[in-house]
């Protein structure tokens, strides 16, 4: 079977090929990260426009990579949310039209949901094992997660107000270092002190998988206004390196307990945020130190710095096998009213 994937969530066009949900054919990403730098962040307009622009080449691409044509697809997937409700019109309309044209079935598809399930698409073959916990963190979502099954995931924490990855976006901002934040604030940390200044780690006592970065992100400000003097080179990477602290400190102890709650043995770390190279150690020391058994330590599964290219090919998989039913995974208003607009998105 094989499935064409639309991802556009946010500012990339991507579309991927995947066959018998394991083997993915082609995987094609349009960046537009240099549209965006000059404004600091994504401008959902232009994004909008662009994924127009991007959406037909892309899939032509994809196909053209996987040596296949359009009547050789057997389904469609594409990303319903959450994401920039412009961009996932376009996609969404793209794969509407594909459907209506070809006949074939079109399914929607949880973005983040699936960034977590990539992990079954390692390259090496080694993935996590049911039930466990996974770690979403990116620029527009941090949650934690618990997998039962596929199809079959359950919301347990998540971030009160930012993103891990904005929280990033705006203390690079604040420091005068380029777009996309998390990048420049990793580059910039590396061989500075990350223990120079004490940043808040909120809401680590608070018994919940939740987690709060915009006290965070006040804290910083806060810092920067007391300084006596604009901070040099070093000030600037030392500052990032502590703010990058605070932020893994964070996301690896809110993981951690929940994996302990609920006593699985594996866990996944997904989204764009999984590429900071920092998180990714602190994640595996931690596992190393978290056995449910002498010996028995947790695994840490993630597609590192590939994970949002990915992301567009597993739900592919997911959708057409019936095991991705669009889910919120909350109950919150906000979750209702996202659920009702993608449901109505499909049936307009």
């Amino acid at each position: 079977m094989k499935v064409l994937g639309i991802e556009t969530s946010c500012d990339e066009t991507a579309a991927a090929v995947v066959e018998n949900g394991r083997v993915v054919l082609s995987n094609v990403v349009r960046t537009q990260m240099e549209i965006h730098a000059r404004f600091g962040g994504v401008v959902p307009e232009i994004a909008s426009r662009n994924h127009l622009e991007a959406m037909g080449p892309v899939v032509r691409e994809a196909l053209a990579r996987a040596g296949l044509q359009l009547g050789n697809i057997d389904g469609l997937a594409v990303t319903i949310g959450p994401g920039l409700i412009g961009a996932l019109l376009v996609g969404v309309q793209f794969a509407k039209s594909l459907s209506l044209g070809t006949g074939l079935p079109l399914v929607g598809v949880n973005h983040v949901q699936a960034h977590v399930m990539a992990s079954f698409l390692s390259e090496n073959g080694v993935r996590p094992d049911f039930p466990f916990v996974a770690l979403a963190v990116s620029g527009g979502h941090t949650s934690l997660y618990l997998a039962r099954s596929f199809g079959d995931i359950e919301m347990v924490g998540r971030t009160v107000d930012d993103a891990a990855g904005e929280a990033f976006d705006k203390a690079a901002s604040q420091l005068g270092l380029g777009y996309p934040g998390g990048v420049s604030i990793e580059r910039a940390s590396q061989g500075h002190d990350p223990t120079s200044v004490r940043f808040p780690r909120a809401m680590v006592r608070d018994g919940t998988f939740n987690t709060s970065f915009s006290g965070l992100k006040t804290a910083l400000r806060r810092h920067l206004e007391e300084l006596p003097d604009p901070p040099d080179e070093k000030q600037v990477g030392d500052i990032a390196a502590s703010f990058q602290e605070a932020v893994v400190d964070v996301l690896v102890l809110k993981t951690m307990a929940a994996a302990r709650a609920q006593r699985v043995r594996d866990v996944v770390v997904a989204g764009g945020v999984a590429a900071n190279l920092r998180l990714r150690q602190e994640m595996q020391r931690a596992a190393s130190r978290e056995g449910l058994a002498p010996g028995a330590g947790r695994a840490v599964y993630g597609q590192w710095g590939h994970d949002c290219r990915l992301g567009v090919s597993l739900p592919v998989w997911r959708a057409v096998t019936g095991r991705c039913a669009p889910r919120t995974g909350d109950g919150s208003v906000c979750a209702q009213r996202e659920k009702r607009l993608v449901t109505g998105m499909l049936r307009a």
